[in-house]
């Protein structure tokens, strides 16, 4: 019994240090490869902004996760902390208020990259496009949270 405590406990820790590691890439783009070397193949280009999951870092590299679920390494340099997210909605709209019936500031289309500012009330984040529109987005519009 003690035994089965001892392993609960320490799943316990370990779990709330298992928060997600988001970054964004930082400007002007960067490439993704297959494996975490340079003269690996390379995959595709990753438009400056973009959110992705750090999934593992290794030795200046970093493999992460995109929206799409696409897995891919990049060399950890070109990922800043600063934090964005991208719309995975067809639609998704920047509103003035944390509510569903708050005016509308922006209209965003899929794939529309903004910075996130702070996490809102459960269900919603504080954002600020690049045109400098400001409000608050549905989480289940966007990736990156």
């Amino acid at each position: 019994m003690r035994r089965v405590l001892s392993v609960l406990l320490l799943l316990a820790v370990s779990g709330s240090a298992l928060a997600i590691d988001y970054r964004s890439v930082q400007p002007p783009a960067a490439v993704l490869f297959d494996s975490p070397s340079l003269k690996a193949k390379k995959l595709y280009l990753i438009k400056a902004q973009t959110p992705v999951e750090v999934v593992v870092k290794l030795d200046g590299w970093s493999k992460v996760r995109d929206a799409e679920g696409t897995l891919a390494w990049v060399e950890s340099r070109l990922l800043a902390e600063r934090r964005t997210l991208v719309v995975t909605a067809p639609k998704a709209e920047i509103r003035q208020a944390e509510r569903p019936d708050a005016p509308v500031v922006a209209e965003l289309d899929k794939w529309v990259a903004m910075e996130l500012i702070e996490p809102a009330s459960p269900g919603w984040a504080k954002v600020r496009h690049r045109d400098g529109a400001t409000g608050y987005v549905r989480s289940t519009q966007v990736w990156g949270l």
